[in-house]
C-alpha cells in the first residue's frame, strides 16, 4: 500500500487533512463517553442499561435532527463558523456530562452533546474535498476515519487508567477529555484563521451570509419567517430529488445500526457471554477501534484504486459470518477476543468506499447538506441501536443481542447490492441514450 509523500501536496491540504482528522478523533471520544462505564453509571444513578441505552440514544436523536441545519450552514455561509460551533458546543456539553447531579440532567448533558457532534460531519467532508486532490480524496476521507477510530478507542483506556488512580472517578476522567477537547477546538480555529484559505472554507457558490446581512431596511418578521420557510420547502425538495444519496443515507443506517450495536455493548458481551474481566474487556474495545484504524487506511487506497461497491459488500459479509461465529457462545474467550479484533478490522473498510461513492455523486455546492443526509442515517441508526440491543441483552441475554446483530449486518449487505444494481441501471440507461 502506497500512501502519497508530502511534496505531493500542498502544505494547506496537510493541514486541513490533520485538522480534521483531529477534530473527528475529539468528536468520537465524545461519542462515545459511556460505553466504556456502563456498569459504574448504572450503579451511580440507579438506572438500567436500558435506560442507559435511552441516554445514548437522545445523544444520536438530536444529533440527526440538527445534521441538516449544519449542513445548510456549511453550505451557505462559512464551515470553519460550522466546525467552530459544532467543537465548542460539544465541548461544553462534555462538562454537563462529567457534573451531571442527577440521570435526568445526564440526559440534558448527551443531548445537548448530540446537537454539537451534529456539526462536525456536514464542516468534514466539504473541507476534505475542497482541499484535497480528486485521485487522492478517499485517502483524505481515510486519514479522517483513521484518526477517528483512534478518538473512539481512547476513552476505554483512558478510563480505566484514570479510575485506577486512588481518589479519582469517571467524572475526573470525562471531564479532562473536555479540557482536551477545548483545548485543541481553539487552536484549531487560529490554525484555520491564520492559514487556511477562504477557498477552502467558505461556500462553493455565493455569500450566503453577505444576503442575510442585517439593514436598516430590513423586512418585518413574518417576511423573514416565509424566507425560513422557503428555504427549508426548496432544501426538502433537493433532499428528495437526490435517489442516490438517500440510497446511502439507508446503508448508512442499516450499516450504523448494526456496528454501534456492537461497540455500544461489546464490553458487557465479553464480561456476560465470556466471562473476561472488565479492563481486559475495555482495552478489547480500544484495541477494536485501533485496528478499525488503520483498517480504514486500507479502504481509502483501495476506494481509490478499485470500484468501491466490492469493497464495502466484503466488509460487511465478512461482518456477518465473524458477528455470527461469537454469537454461537460455541469458541473459547481468548478466540472471542480476537473475532472482536477482527470484526474491528473489517467493518471499517467500507467507511472510505462509501464516503467517495457520496462524494462522486454530489454537486460541490452541496456536499455539507449531502453528507449531513448520510449522516442523519448513520445517526439514526446509533440513537436505535443502543436502546433496541440493551432491551434485548436484559431480556434474553448478550447471544440473542449479537444474533441481532448479525442479522442486522445481513441487512446491510443486502442494501447494498441494491444500491449497486440501482447505479448499474442508471449507467446503462445513461449509455441507451447517449447510444440513440
Amino acid at each position: 500500500m502506497r500512501f502519497p509523500s508530502t511534496p505531493d501536496v500542498s502544505r494547506e491540504t496537510l493541514l486541513v487533512v490533520g485538522l480534521v482528522g483531529g477534530a473527528e478523533f475529539v468528536n468520537h471520544t465524545y461519542l462515545v463517553l459511556f460505553p466504556p462505564i456502563l456498569s459504574i453509571l448504572s450503579v451511580e444513578f440507579d438506572v438500567s442499561l436500558a435506560m442507559l441505552g435511552v441516554a445514548m440514544g437522545v445523544q444520536g436523536a438530536t444529533n440527526t435532527l440538527f445534521q441538516l441545519p449544519f449542513g445548510y450552514l456549511s453550505d451557505n455561509y462559512d464551515r470553519r463558523l460550522t466546525l467552530g460551533l459544532s467543537l465548542g458546543l460539544s465541548t461544553a456539553s462534555v462538562f454537563v456530562v462529567a457534573f451531571a447531579p442527577s440521570f435526568e440532567v445526564l440526559l440534558v448533558g448527551q443531548a445537548l452533546l448530540g446537537v454539537g457532534i451534529a456539526g462536525h460531519h456536514p464542516a468534514h467532508f466539504p473541507l476534505l474535498a475542497d482541499a484535497t486532490p480528486e485521485d487522492l480524496r478517499a485517502r483524505a476521507f481515510s486519514v479522517r476515519g483513521f484518526l477517528g477510530s483512534l478518538g473512539f478507542g481512547f476513552p476505554p483506556v483512558f478510563f480505566t487508567a484514570v479510575v485506577g488512580v486512588s481518589g479519582l472517578t469517571w467524572r475526573h476522567a470525562v471531564a479532562l477529555l473536555g479540557v482536551f477537547g477545548g483545548i485543541y477546538g481553539a487552536v484549531t480555529l487560529l490554525a484555520f484563521q491564520r492559514y487556511v484559505g477562504r477557498g477552502v472554507t467558505a461556500p462553493e457558490v455565493g455569500e450566503a451570509g453577505s444576503e442575510s446581512t442585517t439593514t436598516d431596511d430590513s423586512p418585518p418578521v413574518w417576511v423573514t419567517a416565509r424566507q425560513v420557510w422557503e428555504t427549508a420547502r426548496k432544501e426538502l425538495r433537493a433532499i428528495v430529488a437526490s435517489p442516490a444519496i438517500l440510497a446511502l443515507a439507508v446503508l448508512a443506517l442499516v450499516a450504523s445500526t448494526a456496528s454501534w450495536g456492537l461497540t455500544s455493548y461489546a464490553v458487557v458481551f465479553l464480561e456476560n457471554g465470556y466471562g473476561v474481566g472488565l479492563d481486559a474487556a475495555n482495552l478489547t474495545l480500544s484495541a477494536m477501534f485501533v485496528v478499525g484504524a488503520f483498517a480504514v487506511l486500507v479502504g481509502g487506497d483501495l476506494s481509490d484504486r478499485f470500484s468501491p461497491g466490492p469493497i464495502i459488500v466484503g466488509s460487511y459479509g465478512a461482518v456477518v459470518v465473524v458477528v455470527g461465529l461469537l454469537a454461537s457462545m460455541a469458541i473459547p474467550a481468548v478466540v472471542a477476543v480476537g473475532a472482536m479484533l477482527v470484526v474491528g478490522g473489517v467493518r471499517a473498510l467500507a467507511g472510505p468506499a462509501r464516503s467517495k461513492l457520496a462524494d462522486g455523486v454530489s454537486d460541490r455546492s452541496e456536499l455539507g447538506r449531502n453528507f449531513a443526509i448520510i449522516t442523519v442515517g448513520t445517526m439514526v441508526g446509533n440513537a436505535i441501536a443502543p436502546p433496541i440491543f440493551g432491551a434485548l441483552i436484559e431480556e434474553s441475554g448478550p447471544q440473542v443481542a449479537f444474533l441481532g446483530v448479525a442479522a442486522v449486518s445481513v441487512l446491510a449487505v443486502l442494501v447494498t447490492l441494491f444500491v449497486l444494481y440501482q447505479q448499474g441501471e442508471r449507467r446503462r440507461e445513461s449509455v441507451d441514450v447517449e447510444a440513440e
